[in-house]
């Protein structure tokens, strides 16, 4: 019985709703909640880009009370979860409607959770350390990568710290996901790289994770191949609904595999930069992937053979070493081909900054579903070949 336990899985989603025109449906999903006052989250520049003005006419017409929220930088602070927090309680808010990327969905899952709790939000940095459930939530995302509207993580910059603390918890997941691919329309070219590498790094390190199983294994595969099909053409024709639509499906799978799969060293490093340096996530990914991926490969010699092969790359005949070559030389390509052309070191990471960067990698919850133990020198040698 104890041997079959091990082998135990659970799988963790929202309710949500896909396709063009979604959005439109806030009002109509919040008024079931049968609540009196809603927050709506969002930050300047998606309000900037015309989507805010889209719900807030749907909770209009839909008879719902509202107050707006917009006080939100990328990588969100630990200080503006809790204000945005204060600010719920201070309105006798109940709900949360939030349109965004990763940061405004991020800081309304911790805004959340602090409300209900009534604790700082960096209590609840790890994995199942939120007793009580976010107040209903519904995420509708404007990017094609990070997946916030269908995980259980929330991501914060611990601003004393310097460095992003990852809350893990289904208490996190939102209720509904309205995921409407006409919102990724307005993402400038570097931003559709940034969000499709991230998801494609999602999918990735989800499939090699430890704690990956055949359902995360089928939406992880899945993404990485339409990530792959898609990304190119979405940069290159960024007014094509066609495009922009798949690499959301494919956002959309990735954060079903990640989600219940966890992570690994990408993620771990990329938070780590991410809270000292201030970088874009998707960036950090993008630029860190295909390193991990050659430090990793003989721990999963099969499944990142796998993930060649739904790259398109032929690895018939090919060693492991070959394999493992050609694997990494093609993500480092797809991103490059997509735009993303700048060392980390070209963009200001500075050798005396990496022991710190590593020793924060290493820390991170990410780091134990990675398919390969990493000490800090392991880090530490990537992050020095990335100057």
């Amino acid at each position: 019985m104890t041997k079959n336990l091990m082998h135990l899985r659970k799988f963790v989603a929202p309710e949500f709703i896909y396709g063009s025109g979604s959005r439109f449906l806030a009002g109509s999903v919040i008024s079931r909640l049968g609540v009196n006052k809603v927050m709506l989250i969002s930050d300047p520049g998606v309000e900037k880009n015309g989507w805010v003005d889209d719900i807030r006419s749907s909770l209009e017409d839909a008879g719902i009370d509202f107050i707006y929220f917009d006080q939100v930088s990328p990588n969100p602070r630990d200080y503006q979860v809790m204000h945005c927090a204060q600010v719920f309680s201070d309105e006798s808010c109940e709900a949360i409607v939030v349109i965004g990327g990763g940061s405004p969905m991020d800081l309304a899952k911790g805004a959340g959770i602090v409300a209900s709790n009534k604790k700082h939000v960096l209590d609840f940095e790890g994995i199942d350390q939120v007793e009580i459930s976010s107040p209903p939530l519904v995420c509708i995302p404007t990017t094609a990568g990070s997946s916030a509207d269908v995980s259980q993580f929330a991501i914060i910059n611990d601003s004393r710290r310097n460095v992003k603390v990852a809350i893990v918890s289904k208490a996190v997941v939102p209720d509904m996901a309205l995921i409407d691919p006409e919102t990724t329309l307005s993402m400038s070219p570097e931003l559709t790289t940034e969000t499709g590498m991230d998801a494609l790094t999602h999918a990735v390190e989800a499939y090699v994770s430890k704690a990956s199983f055949s359902v995360t294994d089928a939406h992880a595969l899945e993404a990485i191949k339409l990530v792959n099909e898609n990304i190119l053409q979405a940069v290159q024709n960024p007014e094509e609904i066609v495009y922009r639509d798949k690499l959301m499906l494919a956002s959309l799978h990735a954060g079903l595999a990640f989600s219940n799969a966890i992570l690994g060293a990408v993620h771990a490093m990329a938070h780590s930069l991410g809270g000292l340096m201030d970088f874009p996530h998707g960036l950090c990914n993008a630029l860190l992937l295909s390193k991990v991926v050659k430090f990793n490969f003989d721990s999963e010699i099969d499944k990142y053979t796998r993930i060649a092969e739904v790259l398109g790359l032929n690895t018939q005949g090919k060693n492991p070493d070959d394999v493992r070559d050609i694997l990494s030389q093609k993500l480092l390509d797809l991103h490059f081909e997509a735009g993303l052309t700048k060392s980390l070191g070209q963009l200001g990471l500075k050798k005396e900054s990496i022991q710190e960067l590593a020793q924060n990698a290493v820390n991170d919850p990410c780091m134990l579903t990675n398919p390969k133990e990493m000490s800090v020198q392991d880090v530490q040698k990537i992050f020095l070949s990335t100057i």
